[in-house]
């Protein structure tokens, strides 16, 4: 049997056809292999909810007439399986106490919105935890087999430390984020963020530039209260009050970036600009020597560990920027993906874990499967790094390039 279960109706466009059963009650199972439907009663309909209901191609809301449908989501096990069962009801016209059932020649449409409707894409990329567990119980747990039993609780505990750790240098765990820089400088860490991989800004055309971390500058993990002789003062339960801003802070914030980066602008070679005091260190011989860790205008930043912040230069107030960061996989418990294409490493960093913590086997086969795991690490990071002889080629051509003299 193959493996998609989703129509072609199901996956581009995220959405179900349903008859209508002629009664004023209209339930309609929807199908567990897509995105799950999100709904608020509270506060229907708003842009909450991930999808939208039509008849006829004509949507429910706001037009009301002349159904006027309201609807609940239940979930429910249906053979074994998790289902969403979606009820819509039609209600009496407000104008004449009529209740006009939907027709069975209609078409009941329910589709989901764009941003849930991305998360139906891509998944055939992908294998969840939980059938990585259920599949290595399967194959590799048993009478005859490699390990004859092992309590499923230790196969998830192994598996998921396996996806902590591919998902630092392994798997493709690089999330990013849209973001604008406020006038505070600061933006808060992801919730599930374990570290950084780059921050640009983004100009007018959409071009990456990146932002460098800096050492210019620190930010101090406490910032005590002091008398006026230097002593921290303490509150009342004998600990060090603490500032609410910390002063090394505050100045970075209100620093001239051109004092630091050395960048001159158009108003410096005025006729007051050029020739003032410090002319021969901004020009003169182009300013040669500069110091490469701080001759750029892209601005900088440094993370703030006692706040939870990235924090930035002046110069980038109200910036567009694009966070992208590592997590390490876990974020959503055993609903975590996988990508298929480094679904065998996991099985045997699963299998060497095991094995290598237990007493009763073997030190030559706690090596075979040391050696079997790292094979199959290296070739999930070969495979992952999506390297394209085509695109190699590209970027090699403009080593024939003739450099004049």
């Amino acid at each position: 049997m193959g493996l998609i279960k989703q129509n072609s109706s199901q996956y581009y466009t995220g959405e179900e056809n349903y008859t209508p059963d002629g009664t004023a009650t209209n339930t309609l199972t929807w199908p567990s292999v897509m995105t799950p439907l999100i709904w608020d009663a509270a506060s229907t309909p708003t842009s909450y909810n991930n999808y939208k209901v039509f008849i006829d191609n004509v949507e429910q809301y706001p037009t009301l007439s002349p159904y006027y449908i309201t609807q609940s989501l239940a979930t429910t096990i249906v053979d074994g399986v998790q289902t969403q069962i979606l009820t819509l009801t039609s209600t009496a016209d407000p104008n004449t106490g009529v209740i006009t059932p939907i027709p069975t020649t209609a078409t009941i449409t329910v589709r989901l919105n764009k941003p849930s409707l991305w998360d139906n894409y891509k998944s055939y990329q992908y294998v969840n935890l939980k059938d990585i567990v259920n599949n290595f119980m399967v194959a590799y747990v048993g009478v005859d087999k490699i390990i004859p039993r092992v309590k499923r609780s230790d196969v998830i505990f192994h598996a998921k430390r396996g996806l902590q750790e591919f998902s630092y240098d392994t798997l493709r765990s690089v999330k990013s984020q849209e973001l604008t820089i406020p006038p505070s400088l600061s933006l808060v860490l992801p919730q599930d963020y374990v570290n950084y991989v780059q921050l640009s800004w983004i100009d007018a055309l959409g071009v990456k530039h990146v932002i460098y971390p800096t050492t210019l500058t620190s930010n101090p993990e406490q910032v005590p209260l002091q008398d006026s002789a230097g002593v921290p003062i303490q509150d009342v339960y004998g600990n060090s009050s603490q500032a609410q801003q910390s002063l090394t802070n505050q100045r970075w914030k209100s620093a001239n970036q051109r004092d630091l980066n050395g960048q001159i602008s158009v108003n410096d070679f005025t006729n007051e600009g050029v020739y003032d005091w410090a002319w021969w260190k901004m020009a003169y011989g182009q300013r040669y020597g500069l110091n490469p860790e701080t001759s750029q205008k892209n601005g900088w930043f440094t993370i703030d560990e006692r706040r939870g912040v990235f924090a930035f230069s002046s110069d980038l107030a109200n910036q567009l920027i694009i966070l992208e960061y590592i997590s390490d996989g876990l974020a959503y418990d055993e609903d975590t993906h996988i990508p298929k294409l480094a679904e065998d490493a996991l099985y045997m960093h699963i299998m060497y874990s095991i094995i290598s913590t237990r007493s009763n086997f073997p030190e030559y086969v706690v090596q075979r499967y040391k050696r079997e795991r790292s094979a199959k690490l290296r070739n999930a990071k070969i495979r992952l790094s999506n390297v394209k002889l085509e695109e190699f080629t590209q970027i090699m051509r403009g080593k024939s390039k003739w450099i004049k003299s």
